[in-house]
């Protein structure tokens, strides 16, 4: 059970604390500078695309980018690597701000600079979710990732009302100056945790291709992950229309100048604030799911209502539940997500969540600005309301599975068994290994049912096919086989990618038959005696 004290534990680490708060003013600072850029554009008299567009540039680097640095951040130096993309967006924001200062920046030089600096991003991205692991002793990784995963979202919601509120005051060059000093800081912070491993040759190596679809297979494999992303889309693609196209909303719909407009994030940001601190009160009180469909629920309806008013104190007072519930959906599936995945595919797999978060982010502000540009701001924000409470009644019939399933830590390799080959192999040949049960008939059902957890198990954590066979002579025999990338392959899955849960899974398949013989390594045909008992076994549940 989580208690609320639990859930801020990690802040009582100084490092951990240090680097969470200048991360968290990094990300303001990234928010601050996507806001300032929109009212530059609305300053200029730009089309409702083009407002949106601004969002699409900062999230497209992430297709991109974040699937190559989520490899290179499970095998190098990741501290090395945030200090670098730190630098090198302190000095793009900077840059931009003289042009600015200058009135050299043309719509187009604003997203170029928009897209570069979302490849800093999207280069820092899983390196800088998977440090959470370095920082805290294991017992409070949950906390800390959700602590992660909270900073990332509030920054979202207050960057944007404190960019809000300094537009009047300031201006949008200061606003992208203060953009590259929040770079500086977090850089600085990031100078007080502990020096990372080095990156060697061989590292270089393993952050190669095989790496990507190891992590690729993880999340393909596991029903928990691809869970969370069906429902992160059916949430975001809707509910992103606020921070698309609020900015034109506030001028056109409300009539609203800058100061008026960084009321309105303001009150969303209040929201989230508010959000964060009830998550924790309602952690036992409500399932995840539930959660998630009471947030959705309360946003699409404040986007139907954000369509139906022109008073300014109406709106904001819906911006308020607006962000309570944007902070309970996007930081509660990060959390879960995290507090899921092993340490040895944590950085590429979340990889893919930030490319699937970010490609919906993308596709969706520029969904929803070709659609105002043609129907009107006020229809597409109520029809993107209405399709936010339609996914997310439809996601009452897709809950979310199970993640809270024990330690996520590689147990401790066993022995290894003896490899019999078929002519000679090297470390980057396929692998075939084949595992013999003699089962009772008695307990045949009850085995095969089983296996079915072994076998998604055995595809999350390296295998690229598997089947289970039925050998013809001895009837009481089945026979798993699957197939692994390489012999260097299979021993990283058996010493490094197996945890207490997946132990547990083949412990219970083995349970249940009398012998379990050696294991074979093989790289030639299935002899003709041995036929396909069990085509394609269903997930667990």
């Amino acid at each position: 059970m989580t208690t609320v004290a639990g859930t801020w534990a990690p802040l009582r680490h100084p490092v951990f604390r240090a680097v969470w708060i200048a991360a968290f003013v990094a990300n303001v600072g990234t928010w601050m500078q996507t806001v300032a850029g929109q009212w530059l554009l609305i300053e200029q008299h730009s089309s409702s695309l083009l407002i949106s567009l601004v969002q699409s540039a900062s999230s497209v680097p992430v297709l991109l980018l974040v699937i190559p640095a989520g490899m290179v951040a499970d095998f190098l130096d990741r501290r090395r690597l945030l200090l670098v993309t730190q630098g090198v967006q302190a000095v793009l924001a900077g840059i931009l701000a003289l042009l600015t200062a200058a009135g050299r920046t043309s719509p187009e030089v604003l997203l170029l600079f928009t897209f570069l600096l979302g490849c800093g991003a999207a280069a820092q991205m899983p390196a800088f979710q998977a440090m959470v692991s370095d920082l805290l002793p294991r017992s409070e990784l949950g906390p800390g990732a959700s602590l992660s995963s909270l900073g990332v979202n509030l920054a979202r919601a207050v960057g944007p009302a404190i960019a809000g509120l300094l537009l009047a005051h300031l201006g949008v060059p200061w606003l992208f100056g203060l953009n590259a000093i929040s770079f500086v800081l977090f850089g600085a912070a990031l100078l007080l945790t502990p020096a990372g491993r080095p990156g060697t040759g061989s590292a270089v190596k393993a952050a190669s291709l095989s790496s990507f679809e190891a992590g690729g297979r993880y999340v393909l494999n596991s029903p928990a992950v691809r869970r969370i992303l069906l429902r992160l889309v059916l949430f975001a693609l809707p509910a992103n229309v606020l921070w698309a196209l609020l900015a034109p909303l506030a001028e056109g719909r409300l009539g609203l100048g800058a100061a008026g407009y960084g009321v309105l994030l303001g009150a969303a940001g209040a929201g989230a604030v508010a959000g964060a601190v009830l998550m924790p009160l309602v952690q036992n009180r409500l399932s995840a799911s539930a959660k998630l469909t009471v947030a959705g629920a309360v946003y699409g309806a404040g986007l139907i209502g954000l369509a139906l008013t022109r008073n300014v104190g109406v709106a904001v007072a819906l911006l308020v539940p607006i962000g309570v519930g944007w902070i309970a959906v996007i930081a509660g599936l990060n959390a879960g997500v995290q507090a899921f995945l092993p340490d040895w595919v944590r950085a590429r797999a979340l990889a893919v969540y930030q490319m699937v978060l970010f490609a919906t982010f993308a596709g969706s502000a520029a969904l929803w600005g070709a659609v105002a540009t043609w129907i009107g701001l006020g229809r597409t924000f109520a029809g993107a309301g209405i399709l936010l409470v339609a996914t997310t009644v439809a996601g009452v019939w897709l809950p979310l599975r199970r993640t809270d399933i024990g330690d996520r830590t590689a147990v401790p390799p066993g022995v290894l068994p003896e490899a019999t080959f078929v002519g000679a192999i090297t470390p980057d040949d396929p692998v075939e290994v084949l595992v013999r049960y003699h089962v009772r008939p008695e307990r045949r059902d009850d085995f095969v049912r089983a296996i079915a957890e072994l076998r998604t198990s055995r595809l999350r954590t390296g295998a690229t096919q598997w089947v289970l066979l039925s050998d013809a002579v001895e009837t009481d025999q089945l026979v798993e086989r699957y197939r692994v990338a390489s012999w260097t392959e299979l021993l990283d899955q058996r010493s490094n990618r197996q945890t207490p849960f997946d132990e547990e899974v083949r412990r219970r398949v083995e349970a249940l038959a009398d012998t379990v013989t050696q294991q074979h390594l093989l790289n030639v045909a299935v002899p003709h005696h041995v036929h396909n008992v069990v085509q394609h076994l269903g997930e667990p549940a």
